[in-house]
């Protein structure tokens, strides 16, 4: 019995104790703030830090898919005849590799610096066909940005080089190998060119010169003593704003680069995403919550309001460099950071742009899952799971007086190429943030636990205290005190009355 009611009160004790524990330290937060603290002080761009190895030389394979708009009638699109078809050709991938070189620390470690050179290794398997033999017809660009750039100078100059345009066979449509539309070939025009202006290059590519070289360097902050600026960019190439654009909010170097965000994450977030190839910044919303081999995230997508123009959104007003030419939604003239080439960038399929054109054309159908860029984002640790950077590549055609081949056209954003960037995490680095996730889950968590520790000894305690009160014996004898009158001998008479007990037999 006394071992019974021992373990009875140890165990209402003990859960008492474990119950009023766990409730003060879940109110307090205290494990989760202390959770939370370090992981935003081993989360750092630090020599030292578990992220800064990953964040040098990233793991996850990253691939870059282009697929091109093949230019089926282009006779009939000069003509005026009708609108020019396209079909799409690709996916052609390559592998890329972006390890950081010339990493350095400045301003007393609170900054770092790095260039992220690029390059591109074919893979045939993930791949539709050779890009060596696949032959693509398309916008002769460059000769587009010669026009684009004497198209000013007079009727007479400009019919006097539409005259060597022809003389050299150079047209308004050209047809070349997937390879040489990337990575480049010699350009009859620009040869000529080259002649007059020595500083031209009479090589061109979508991705000249893009095999191996970087963006130019980028300074982050490191993080360490403001978990919010983790990765987020300081300068580029030396400058904290550019001056592409009208207004200082556009030329802002805003967010980070894309590859590191801090860590926890909300809903309610606003990304700013820094991205060179579109001379600009961007952001992005959270859109919905996905999960990564086993992971949670959170997606973020850039908004409609995103490549809206000035009228829909003022804050990109600054983008739009002459007021009576301004483009409409879902297209970003971006001629001024690419030589003056009449370059305009969009989502693929102009996804989220206005529909004039999408009809300008026949054989684009934007999806939304197809075409749409993402950020898929553990919001503990703020580690990119899974990311799809989706642009598109146009070229602004216009009648351009003094050139004959122009006559027909009207204003048309014409579809050349759109890219896949993809990442998505690899196994091992998968379970290693499993495994993190489960200890700032268990740490967080671990009131909870002494809270449900606390429930269980104090029913135990209940249970016990049930038992050992329903087996405890009576406390009172059941034996009875009763006077008793009788006739015996003589001698007993002597006694008078007698409590009454079984007589003993004596002999």
């Amino acid at each position: 019995m006394r071992k019974s009611s021992c373990c009875m009160y140890s165990c209402g004790a003990a859960g008492a104790l474990l119950l009023l524990a766990g409730i003060a330290l879940f109110a307090s937060g205290l494990f989760q703030t202390l959770i939370h603290n370090k992981l935003k002080k081993e989360i750092t761009l630090t020599e030292g830090s578990k992220v800064f190895a990953t964040w040098k030389n990233p793991p996850p394979p990253v691939y870059m898919e282009f697929f091109f708009f093949n230019v089926t009638n282009p006779e009939a699109f000069l003509k005026g005849e009708a609108k020019a078809r396209l079909s799409e050709m690709g996916p052609y991938t390559y592998r890329e590799y972006r390890p950081k070189r010339n990493v350095s620390f400045v301003d007393n470690g609170t900054k770092v610096a790095a260039y992220t050179p690029k390059v591109f290794v074919f893979v045939p398997e993930k791949s539709v066909g050779d890009p060596s033999v696949d032959m693509v017809t398309t916008v002769n660009i460059p000769a587009v940005a010669v026009m684009n750039r004497v198209k000013g100078a007079g009727f007479w100059v400009s019919s006097a080089m539409s005259v060597y345009m022809k003389s050299i066979g150079a047209e308004m449509f050209m047809t070349h190998t997937v390879d040489e539309l990337l990575w480049g070939f010699k350009d009859p025009l620009l040869t000529r060119l080259r002649t007059i202006k020595p500083e031209t290059d009479e090589y061109f590519g979508l991705m000249l010169h893009k095999n191996g070289s970087d963006d130019g360097e980028f300074v982050y902050h490191t993080g360490e003593h403001n978990y919010l600026d983790y990765g987020r960019i300081f300068t580029w190439k030396g400058e904290k704003m550019m001056s592409f654009w009208k207004t200082n909010q556009s030329n802002m170097i805003n967010g980070t680069d894309g590859s590191a965000f801090h860590t926890f994450l909300t809903k309610e977030e606003r990304l700013d995403v820094f991205t060179a190839d579109l001379c600009r910044s961007i952001h992005m919303r959270f859109e919905k919550e996905v999960e990564v081999k086993g992971i949670p995230a959170y997606r973020f997508t850039p908004p409609r309001a995103v490549l809206a123009n000035g009228t829909n959104n003022p804050e990109n007003a600054g983008f739009c460099l002459n007021p009576k030419k301004c483009l409409g939604d879902g297209v970003l003239d971006v001629s001024v950071c690419r030589q003056g080439a009449p370059v305009v960038v969009s989502f693929p399929h102009f996804h989220m742009g206005d529909e004039k054109y999408i009809q300008a054309v026949e054989g684009l159908s934007p999806v939304h899952e197809q075409h749409q860029t993402f950020l898929d984002l553990n919001p503990t640790m703020g580690v990119p799971v899974r990311a799809m950077k989706r642009a598109q590549i146009n070229i602004h055609l216009e009648r351009v007086t003094g050139f004959p081949m122009t006559r027909n056209l009207e204003s048309t954003i014409f579809p050349i190429i759109f890219l896949n960037e993809s990442v998505v995490i690899d196994d091992a680095s998968a379970e290693r943030i499993q495994k993190l996730l489960l200890v700032v889950t268990l740490v967080s968590h671990f009131p909870l636990i002494l809270v449900a520790l606390g429930i269980i000894l104090l029913i135990v305690a209940v249970i016990l205290a049930i038992r050992y009160y329903q087996n405890k014996p009576s406390a009172k004898k059941d034996t009875s005190y009763a006077p008793v009158s009788a006739k015996v001998d003589d001698q007993d008479e002597k006694n008078g009355t007698y409590i009454g007990m079984t007589p003993v037999d004596k002999s």
